[in-house]
């Protein structure tokens, strides 16, 4: 087993698989990370639907993303005329419906330590969990009861997240010591919630909370982050971290890179606004011919689709033969689908495979499946999300302010 040089100065790789939440200083290390996709059925029907919803409510996670940087920076984002602030009136339940694919996997909360799992979402900036004093919506998920750790503590403060409906989550801010990956955060804040919507009860949304992977000026606590926290209190000494994507084996990598998935080396797409992981792709290309060309992107591990303007994205799916608008920003494809699809960052182009861009048929048994590209009037910019990343390794570096992409081993 081979990794970056971060993982040379020790003998990781037992350590790896017998402890991944033992302490450690300055050693990169891996959390083994599961799929779960919300909006396809038991036989991989693709709900519609749910898909479109999932859709809805990155838009408004984006939206809340943006007010949040301004009330932290005193300006407003740059990219935020371009989201149309009519995404906040989509339908949604309270703490969203999770209908769309994501990324879950441990860590631990609390002196003594709890364990929790969370979906890991470079989209957003905070760490919440369901709260001890959460209503019937919590069951089945691990409750965070502050006053079983003697690292808690009450900010004396209350949150309030705002959903596409207008709705809210609220309930209370706590620091409290954050393990994740064997490195401990102190005095992290963090949310308990005091109720779920129905979008993430057990049985639809797996994952007990959500932490969120963005910069602080995201964050709806005006706090650090997580990985931020560890960066600044010396527990990573490399201020990377990196996603592999695959349907087993997936992992998030805190501390650099794991050289067992990728090959060759990175292209970087520097971030333009420290807030989310943004910065502009070169192109999108269909059978080798650009389509759209020099557009600004988040990289978004919580957005199931690439999702663009509604003109964009159509004149992709126009070089897709056989493909379909059925509305709501939703196309059909051939399930037979074999047309090559990429993007390219800063000169580098990678290909997006069949399979993760057929999200699956739209009925049982039918011939015709879903598109991995989604739309919306509302966007002027685009959302890189899971089908595109599940092409590639990629890599976050707070350092540098880039993210970096490199071919799969």
């Amino acid at each position: 087993m081979y990794f970056s040089p971060t993982l040379v100065l020790a003998a990781l790789p037992f350590l790896v698989a017998a402890a991944p939440f033992e302490e450690r200083s300055s050693i990169g290390i891996s959390i083994p990370i599961v799929k779960h996709s919300g909006f396809r059925s038991a036989d991989g029907v693709v709900d519609i639907a749910k898909l479109q919803a999932g859709r809805q409510r990155t838009l408004a996670k984006i939206q809340r993303g943006f007010e949040a940087f301004e009330r932290n920076t005193g300006a407003a984002h740059p990219s935020a005329s371009q989201l149309k602030r009519s995404t906040k009136r989509g339908k949604g339940d309270p703490l969203t419906d999770h209908s769309a694919e994501l990324w879950y996997g441990s860590i631990t909360v609390g002196t003594p330590a709890v364990t929790y799992t969370v979906d890991f979402d470079t989209g957003s900036s905070d760490l919440f969990l369901p709260g001890s004093n959460c209503d019937s919506t919590c069951s089945g998920h691990t409750l965070y009861d502050p006053s079983s750790s003697s690292a808690s503590s009450d900010v004396g403060k209350t949150f309030k997240l705002q959903y596409g409906d207008g709705s809210t989550v609220s309930g209370e801010q706590y620091t409290d010591t954050v393990t994740l990956a064997g490195f401990k955060a102190t005095r992290q804040r963090l949310g308990a919630a005091t109720t779920y919507s129905s979008g993430f009860r057990s049985q639809r949304f797996p994952a007990d909370g959500l932490l969120g992977m963005g910069y602080e000026s995201l964050s709806s606590y005006g706090a650090s982050p997580v990985f931020q926290s560890l960066v600044s209190q010396g527990q990573v000494s490399t201020p990377v971290f990196s996603f592999y994507f695959a349907e087993s084996g997936s992992e998030l990598f805190i501390g650099g890179t794991n050289q067992n998935h990728f090959t060759g080396s990175f292209t970087y797409m520097p971030v333009t606004t420290q807030g989310y992981w943004q910065g502009s792709f070169g192109g999108i290309s269909v059978n080798g011919k650009t389509v759209i060309s020099g557009q600004g992107a988040i990289i978004d591990t919580g957005t199931t689709q690439v999702v663009g303007d509604t003109q964009g994205v159509q004149a992709i799916y126009d070089q897709i033969p056989g493909s379909k608008d059925i509305g709501s920003g939703t196309w059909t494809i051939p399930c037979n689908f074999n047309t090559p699809v990429s993007i390219t960052f800063s000169g580098k182009v990678f290909k997006i495979s069949a399979s993760t861009f057929n999200l699956g048929p739209e009925s049982s048994g039918s011939s015709t499946c879903i598109g991995g590209f989604g739309a919306s009037d509302d966007l002027g910019f685009w959302i890189v999300g899971d089908v595109f990343l599940q092409n590639v390794y990629t890599t976050f570096d707070l350092g540098n302010n880039r993210v970096g992409f490199a071919s799969l081993a």
